[in-house]
């Protein structure tokens, strides 16, 4: 399905904005970005709309959008939550999943594997949204299911950037098999454990996440 012209923009600012081009505090005007990418503005307002939601930006009222990075605390804390809401998805699905969803994992599973042989991030990221979403659908529990995609989105952008730090890509299909090995054997206290560790940034991935942050500064 071909993608929409606001998502691509959304992407393209979100690395421009890792890349130092637009530094954290940058105003993002509407117009100008409309001419950089050659489209109305609506694609425009609709891809800054979509930012905001990860908190990459943030809407100033009369005064426009602006970059906005969480600093290295604020980050740590969001992921430590995010880590903790995945793990107890993982430990609620394992007497609840599907055999239909076990197996709509391994496909995704393989998806992965392809997107890590082709060392395709994009592809990978896509498919690894989509594998933890399932989870967070088999847990059973739709608060708890809407509250991880909420700070999913959030943490988006990060997520996504996390996944180029070498070797990353082969540690986190290691991981995601893991996961299904244990929803499959329906050890909720290894899921739990397993997952909590697959999403957390502590210690060296996550000092290495603030590297990459740094560096694009």
């Amino acid at each position: 399905m071909e993608r929409k012209r606001s998502d691509i923009i959304a992407d393209t600012i979100e690395g421009l904005i890792f890349d130092g081009t637009f530094p954290d505090g940058a105003r993002l005007d509407e117009v100008q970005l409309a001419e950089r990418f050659e489209v109305s503005r609506t694609p425009v307002r609709e891809a800054l709309q979509r930012l905001a939601l990860t908190g990459l930006t943030e809407q100033i009222p009369r005064r426009g959008v602006f970059v906005r990075q969480p600093g290295p605390v604020e980050l740590l804390e969001m992921f430590e939550v995010m880590a903790e809401l995945e793990a107890v998805c993982a430990r609620l699905a394992t007497a609840r999943i599907s055999d239909q969803a076990l197996a709509k994992l391994d496909a995704i599973n393989a998806e992965c594997a392809l997107a890590v042989a082709a060392q395709d991030h994009g592809a990978y990221y896509s498919a690894n949204e989509r594998f933890h979403a399932l989870i967070y659908a088999q847990s059973g529990n739709a608060f708890l299911e809407q509250e991880a995609k909420r700070l999913q989105r959030r943490l988006q952008p990060f997520r996504r950037m996390q996944l180029r730090a070498r070797g990353r890509l082969q540690q986190s299909m290691s991981e995601h098999e893991e996961v299904v090995k244990t929803l499959a054997a329906q050890d909720g206290a290894r899921a739990a454990d397993v997952m909590r560790a697959h999403v957390a940034v502590q210690g060296e991935k996550f000092h290495r996440l603030v590297g990459m942050l740094k560096a694009a500064e």
